[in-house]
């Protein structure tokens, strides 16, 4: 049986870099992200998409993909360019024999409650690292990756830096245990050891 840790933090906290150095297979829960042109999306005052609104994100096929990586060991799921606001294909998540995988994104507190309700088992971690740190890891990240235009990417961050404590309260107040990066790896360590 899989363990799955359903993965939470800000972003740019290292949800990402988390499962990459532990070599832990990973679903993606950004790459649920609906389109831009998707009816009814949240808008903030300036007219922009809230990309950290919830409604900005496809839940029940975020959740069909976890139950089907669970009970398959794959699943095809969407590539969303978070550059372009879209799906630009598929790809295929395979954790083969995996003990462990990790559902990670910053709407992980989101999909607890639809875990919870399809028997879905998870351990929930919050990656918890400097509010600081995150800001300019995120900054960093996003400029590089050419993310969005400049001016948007230092709003939003601001905005998301001023918003961590609350969005951490929440987390926790659900059930998300507070690790940091050397906590969270050695969590992991643990549970393959113990499969």
């Amino acid at each position: 049986m899989r363990t799955v840790i359903l993965l939470a933090g800000p972003s740019g906290s290292g949800k990402s870099r988390l499962a990459r150095t532990t070599a832990t297979p990973q679903l993606r829960l950004d790459d649920f992200y609906h389109a831009e042109d998707h009816p009814g999306l949240p808008r903030r005052a300036t007219g922009l998409v809230d990309w950290d609104d919830v409604g900005t994100w496809n839940l029940p096929a975020a959740i069909d993909a976890l139950r089907e990586v669970l009970a398959t060991g794959r699943a095809e799921v969407p590539e969303y360019s978070i550059a372009l606001s879209r799906a630009t294909g598929t790809h295929l998540v395979d954790v083969s024999d995996a003990p462990v995988v990790i559902a990670e994104g910053i709407f992980a507190p989101d999909l607890l409650a639809a875990c919870r309700e399809h028997g879905v088992d998870v351990t929930p971690v919050w990656l918890d690292r400097s509010r600081h740190a995150n800001f300019v890891r995120r900054l960093r990240r996003d400029l590089a990756g050419h993310r969005k235009p400049p001016a948007v990417l230092v709003r939003r961050g601001l905005m998301l830096w001023r918003e961590e404590r609350a969005k951490r309260r929440h987390a926790l107040d659900l059930g998300f245990r507070p690790m940091g990066m050397a906590q969270a790896t050695q969590l992991i360590e643990d549970l393959r050891a113990g499969a």
